[in-house]
């Protein structure tokens, strides 16, 4: 396990940032026309999609501001995102009266972009993919001496993500799968790294698109891989690369990575929408549609937890 990000740091970030994010509900899925899971299994959802800003994002975003000096703080924070993350730093700016700037790629949707706008941060479209946004984000934060926000590849970030589990653990201490969501693999780095820690025998099923394999490609190759193309609608969910400290955290605690395309994807967005009324965009959908397409099939008496990471409406055209 590594020592970089522990039980404690999340627990030491649930400390800090109850001023900036609401605890969110789990719910379990009760009558349906149709169940993800088989009528023998209990299936809960965590709804990450309530948070403020629409994703879990601010529960990093907000702890690694609470840890970074303050005068440098006062200059101003800067990221680069794909949507959500951008989201959660203009919030948490806004939060602490500092300027923010994202740089956010071509592919990030128009109504992001005005959220995140809205949210009085400035924004900077540069590149085609994730990966280039975030290089301008680090040479503007360089050169202009900004707090830069790393979206999943930072320990005070990966400590607030773990927030989740503390939350889930709560309210279900008997959870035997967590089934969540993977982009850059910050998020399922800090569930995974506390889950394990206050439930040793739980396991963690990761998830990515079939079209951004990122964590799935590393894992296999126990090394971070840069994926030569991304062919996915799920932006979020979408960096060609991965780094060595979420790779680490996730061999470590992460028992196994599927996949699934954007079509089944959709079709759960779809689900949770005429099932519960549930706006998932593409990305908040994956974890359910794991479930759906088999690749992750409880047995009889398991109890699962997916995590719907994020709202929207893409997944409903």
């Amino acid at each position: 396990m590594s020592d970089l990000v522990a039980l404690d740091d999340v627990r030491a970030a649930a400390g800090r940032i109850g001023d900036y994010v609401r605890r969110t509900p789990l719910i379990e899925v009760g009558p349906v026309k149709s169940r993800p899971v088989a009528e023998d299994a209990t299936l809960h959802l965590k709804l990450e999609c309530l948070q403020v800003t629409g994703s879990f994002k601010p529960r990093g975003a907000s702890n690694r501001l609470a840890l970074a000096d303050p005068d440098a703080v006062a200059r101003g924070v800067c990221t680069g995102s794909g949507g959500n993350h951008g989201l959660a730093v203009a919030f948490v700016a806004q939060r602490a009266h500092v300027p923010a700037t994202v740089f956010v790629p071509k592919s990030t949707p128009e109504d992001k972009r005005d959220k995140i706008a809205a949210w009085g941060a400035e924004i900077v479209v540069h590149g085609k993919v994730w990966d280039e946004a975030n290089d301008a984000a680090h040479e503007a934060a360089a050169a202009q001496g900004l707090v830069y926000i790393h979206p999943f590849a930072d320990p005070a970030v990966i400590a607030g993500q773990g927030t989740v589990a503390l939350e889930v653990l709560a309210d279900a201490p008997d959870v035997d799968t967590l089934v969540v969501a993977i982009g850059g693999g910050g998020l399922i780095s800090g569930i995974a790294t506390a889950a394990k820690a206050m439930r040793p025998g739980i396991k963690i099923v990761g998830v990515e698109p079939t079209g951004a394999a990122t964590l799935f490609e590393s894992m296999k190759a126990r090394q971070p891989v840069t994926l030569e193309r991304i062919d996915t609608a799920a932006g979020t969910l979408a960096p060609r690369r991965t780094t060595a400290l979420n790779l680490q955290l996730i061999a470590d605690t992460v028992d196994r990575i599927v996949l699934v395309s954007d079509d089944e994807m959709r079709d759960a967005a779809r689900w949770l929408w005429f099932e519960l009324g549930i706006a998932a965009e593409l990305s908040g959908a994956a974890s359910v549609a794991a479930l759906m397409c088999g690749r992750h099939r409880p047995q009889a008496g398991e109890h699962v937890v997916a995590l719907i990471c994020g709202a929207g409406t893409d997944g409903l055209g």
